[in-house]
C-alpha cells in the first residue's frame, strides 16, 4: 500500500490571552522530493536552541536545513524512503556521508555503503509504516512498522530491500562529539 502524499500537522501554542490554541492544523505543506532516490521527507519543526524559544507564531519548519539540525538545536521530520534501487550500488561509497558534510562526528569507520551517513545527534525515531534495513558498520538490523530506535552518531544507511515505501518519524537533537 503506497503511504499517503500529506502529513496532517498540528502546532500548538499560547495567545496573547494565556490560551493554549492550534497555531497550524492542517497538511504540512513542507515536502522536499530527494529526485536521485524518490525519498520525500516531509519537515515538521526546527529549534535552533535549547532551550527551545517557543515564543511567536512563525512556523519554524519554513526554512532550508540540511539532515541534522541547528547547533544547539533540534529537527523533527517524516520520511518515506522508497524501495532502494540497484542504481545506488554505483555511487560513491562517500556520496550520503558528503551530503551531511561537517555536522559528522570526527570519529567513525569510512563508510560501507554510498547511503552511509553519521551525524553529531542523538536520533529516535519510530518505524510508522513498512520495514527497512540499517546497516552499521559491520552489521545489520531489520525493522518493521512499530519499532523504535535510539542513534547516538553512529554510521548507518537505510536500505529498502521491499516493494513498499517505509514511513519513518525522525527527531534529530544536536549533541556533543562522541
Amino acid at each position: 500500500m503506497p503511504l499517503s502524499k500529506n502529513i496532517r500537522r498540528v502546532v500548538t501554542t499560547i495567545d496573547s490571552s494565556g490560551k493554549a490554541v492550534a497555531l497550524f492544523d492542517g497538511d504540512n505543506p513542507h515536502a522536499k522530493l530527494r529526485p536521485q532516490r524518490q525519498t520525500v521527507s516531509r519537515l515538521l519543526w526546527v529549534t535552533d536552541e535549547t532551550p527551545a524559544d517557543m515564543t511567536g507564531r512563525a512556523d519554524r519548519a519554513a526554512r532550508e536545513i540540511g539532515i541534522a539540525p541547528p547547533a544547539g538545536g533540534s529537527i523533527f521530520r517524516i520520511v518515506d524512503i522508497p524501495p532502494t534501487p540497484p542504481e545506488v550500488d554505483a555511487l560513491d561509497l562517500d556520496y550520503q556521508h558528503r551530503i551531511v558534510g561537517d555536522h559528522a562526528p570526527a570519529k567513525g569507520l569510512p563508510p560501507r555503503h554510498p547511503l552511509m551517513h553519521r551525524t553529531r545527534t542523538v536520533d529516535y525515531a519510530i518505524i510508522m509504516a513498512g520495514e527497512i534495513d540499517m546497516l552499521l558498520d559491520d552489521t545489520e538490523i531489520h525493522f518493521k512498522a512499530g519499532d523504535v530506535l535510539i542513534q547516538q552518531g553512529t554510521n548507518h544507511a537505510w536500505v529498502n530491500r521491499g516493494s513498499e515505501p517505509c514511513r519513518i518519524a525522525f527527531v534529530l537533537i544536536d549533541a556533543k562529539e562522541p
